[in-house]
């Protein structure tokens, strides 16, 4: 695990216009200032020292303390976060929405064993380090062994690729990486589901100085070894660029106490029995993912109202009215698979929740070729291969139950959990388009798809209003 600060530099054009250039809590000070008097920039930089740029932090505005958390929001930081835990990257998201970032992507990077972190850094208790280090083998194995089986199947059936016909057409150098990219992705996306949250991932960050100490709050309060870890190496890097904030960015009790209050809450609800699914011989390992989709909007009868809001909605970032925009949407599914959880926790806006006790074990069963035909072999191999997925979920689920704080580091990013989403109606659709068409993930369009159904349900007036299958292609 490394975390690396990187400080962002000005340009030439910059430099040459003569514009000033202040470190993070120069910069936050100043504006700070704003709020005591109408002095102007010009007359703030001229409290500057520029020999000691740290020291004329507080010349321009105490700072000691923050004051309002407002300040902080002023103290833009940019980290760079290596060989953390797939998991630990979702739980970092899910506390940092509303950061820009980007994480290594399994729909296109190749992951071997090699990539596993190790037990000691994830808190894997030592008596079952042996059992748990076979049973990562194991899902490594079934996710090569997948990819190679998938490939097979794409050969077999390039119409289930997705690729357009017109671009198979194309004889172009442009379009033949295209169209190699796009099996590259048709493999992955089938066979991550194999792939353990205990690998190793790499997720860069930007957000405010107050972000991120709120991050070191949360993950220095968790009980996961790997996210103290963590909150240690944020805070060492935080110093660099934002040393007055250090104090507020510790362990905090109540968090503490309300992670462990959650967790224990999962645990009793696991030891109450094994999903169905998650049995031995389990004649489906999927749990259905029915969506559910609940609308608290303004008033009554908002149907054409919502219809009107989108007669100027002509791509998905485009103009949607004051009616949907008042409008509360919550909206979830009973089960989804990891891999998708960690997509959908990223977008911006509203709450999520996902309580993470394991319900079945996805692996993209459905999308096998329905005819018998040479590929038949190869689809038998990959139901086969996936009781190694039901088993380590099963396995996580014993885990919780037992109450060890590292049985999330059993689970694979085919495990699934419940998953729902609090925002608003404008940014429900928007989600719902993008998540929908030849650019998404299969999997992202069959849950999105399913929820639409839901809306259009209750609002029949909007269908072909929104924009549904509208993503391009990646």
């Amino acid at each position: 695990m490394k975390v690396t600060q990187v400080s962002i530099q000005p340009t030439d054009a910059a430099q040459a216009s003569n514009r000033p250039a202040l470190t993070p809590e120069l910069l936050a000070a100043s504006a700070a200032r704003y709020s005591r008097n109408n002095e102007g920039l010009e007359s703030i930089l001229a409290r500057i020292d520029p020999e000691n740029m740290d020291r004329s932090v507080d010349s321009i505005f105490r700072m000691l303390d923050y004051g309002h958390q407002s300040i902080a929001d002023m103290v833009p930081v940019a980290m760079f976060m290596d060989n953390i835990s797939i998991w630990l990257a979702y739980y970092v998201w899910s506390l940092c929405p509303t950061a820009g970032g980007q994480e290594s992507s399994t729909r296109y990077i190749e992951l071997g064993p090699s990539a596993l972190v190790d037990p000691e850094t994830l808190g894997i208790p030592e008596e079952w380090v042996p059992e748990w280090q076979r049973a990562m083998a194991r899902a490594f194995e079934a996710y090569g062994k997948a990819l190679e089986l998938w490939e097979a199947i794409g050969e077999a059936h390039p119409s289930l690729t997705a690729i357009p016909p017109s671009l198979l057409e194309d004889s172009s150098e442009k379009a033949q990486k295209t169209i190699a990219r796009m099996k590259r992705n048709y493999r992955f996306d089938r066979s991550r589901y194999y792939l353990p949250v205990a690998a190793a991932t790499n997720v860069m960050l930007v957000m405010s100085s107050r972000g991120w100490a709120q991050l070191c709050q949360h993950l220095s309060s968790h009980p996961a070894a790997e996210a103290q870890a963590l909150a240690r190496c944020v805070r060492e890097e935080l110093a660099l660029s934002a040393p007055r904030l250090m104090k507020h960015s510790g362990h905090q009790t109540a968090i503490e106490q309300g992670i462990r209050t959650e967790l224990k809450t999962l645990a009793v609800a696991a030891a109450r029995g094994m999903p169905k699914t998650l049995v031995e011989d389990a004649g489906s390992t999927e749990c259905p993912p029915r969506a559910e989709v609940l609308v608290s909007a303004p008033s009554r009868g908002c149907g054409l109202r919502f219809a009107g809001d989108l007669q100027y909605h002509d791509n998905r970032y485009a103009w949607m009215g004051s009616t949907l925009r008042r409008t509360a949407v919550r909206f979830g599914w009973d089960a989804m698979a990891m891999g998708e959880i960690r997509d959908l926790n990223r977008h911006r806006t509203g709450n999520k929740y996902c309580p993470l006790r394991p319900v079945g074990f996805y692996s993209a069963l459905e999308q096998l070729p329905k005819d018998g035909d040479a590929t038949a072999d190869v689809s038998l191999k990959l139901r086969d291969l996936n009781d190694t997925g039901r088993a380590l979920s099963a396995k996580a689920h014993t885990q919780l139950a037992d109450r060890d704080p590292s049985y999330i580091y059993w689970t694979l990013l085919g495990t699934q959990f419940p998953f729902e989403q609090l925002t608003t109606a404008d940014k429900f659709i928007y989600e719902a388009e993008l998540r929908t068409g030849v650019g998404a993930h299969f999997r992202y369009a069959k849950h999105l798809k399913d929820a639409l159904h839901e809306w259009y349900t209750q609002y029949p007036e909007t269908r072909g209003l929104i924009l549904e299958g509208d993503a391009e292609p990646e």
